[in-house]
């Protein structure tokens, strides 16, 4: 990586020419793939880290939703997850979306949405009451959600089970 640097800091020191501009594009097109490789990398050779992150995000997720905090606080955010797992939320979220398919705020979506569903079949919660307990400050945003998540709206899953 530093003899793409000296490369780079070569040919800005060069008198310009027609070949100079292409020639600095291609070296920091290097080392940003060098850069790439290396960000990827990561993720390969900590698998073991990984699962644990992703342990322990599903526990926070499931705390939270048991807890009083989504009436108190809302909905839990990325960011929220990320101060809990000591990350980023950019890698937090590209750490998921490696290891599940789902990126931060899906999880986050998926594990509403699956909470959400144990509610409708197991008490008599109406929905608006239900989409507050889960941190919705608006129930019809919790009835778009499940409805794009599961293909029917809440009132449609609890008669349909």
């Amino acid at each position: 990586m530093q003899d793409i640097v000296q490369k780079i800091d070569a040919e800005l020191l060069e008198n310009i020419d027609k070949h100079s501009q292409a020639l600095i594009v291609s070296n920091i097109e290097l080392l940003l793939n060098y850069c790439t490789r290396y960000y990827d990398r990561q993720f390969i050779t900590r698998k073991l880290v990984n699962k644990d992150i992703l342990a322990r995000v599903e526990k926070e997720l499931q705390e939270y939703l048991h807890s009083s905090l989504p009436g108190e606080k809302g909905l839990p955010t990325v960011k929220f997850l990320a101060d809990k797992m000591y990350l980023s939320s950019n890698y937090l979220s590209d750490l998921l979306k490696r290891e599940t398919g789902m990126n931060a705020q899906d999880r986050i979506h998926y594990y509403l949405i699956e909470e959400a569903k144990n509610m409708l079949l197991n008490s008599n919660k109406s929905v608006s009451d239900l989409a507050y307990s889960l941190g919705f400050g608006y129930p019809q945003y919790f009835s778009r959600l499940f409805k794009s998540k599961t293909g029917m709206t809440p009132v449609e899953y609890r008669n349909m089970n």
